[in-house]
């Protein structure tokens, strides 16, 4: 039923599948402690709205510069930020490999966000896609960086957890 031969091209692309996969689980299941595992310690990790890229605008709507300021996020989010109880689930298609070469790919991918709040009605909270750099290091795949260009050009509430 399943071809077992596969070829360095399906191996490579299944191990990214299952990467994003994984990320996914682990901000859907509120695992956010582990969020930050998933990057370099040098990571690079920017949500721009979708005018300031195609305008040219260095300007982000949060920018993290190394793996420490993730892992800052999530203290803020856990500890500071209010926000009403919410359920996130992330959509993640058309997965692309843009570049590959030796231990390092780069890929984009399309991906939606439905949020559902505590009265139980689930909303379309954000779309957009993502530009990412994944390297392979001794403990597996990591993000070097994450580059999101959301389409959603009005924010409905606090970006308080990772997209």
């Amino acid at each position: 039923m399943f071809d077992t031969e596969l070829s360095p091209t399906q191996r490579a692309r299944l191990a990214l599948e299952d990467f994003y996969a994984d990320y996914v689980a682990c901000l859907d299941e509120d695992r956010l402690e582990d969020w930050p595992d998933f990057f370099t310690e040098d990571a690079s990790y920017v949500l721009y709205p979708r005018e300031n890229e195609d305008g040219g605008y260095p300007i982000a709507l949060f920018s993290c510069e190394n793996k420490r300021q993730l892992q800052d996020r999530i203290t803020s989010h856990r500890k500071a930020n209010i926000f009403p109880a919410h359920w996130n689930r992330h959509v993640i298609s058309s997965l692309r490999v843009t570049a590959l070469g030796g231990d390092q790919v780069e890929t984009t991918s399309n991906y939606a966000i439905f949020q559902t709040r505590q009265d139980g009605e689930s909303k379309l909270f954000q779309v957009g896609q993502a530009r990412d750099k994944i390297v392979r290091d001794n403990s597996g795949l990591k993000f070097q960086s994450r580059h999101i260009v959301y389409d959603t050009s009005r924010v409905q509430t606090l970006f308080v957890t990772p997209i």
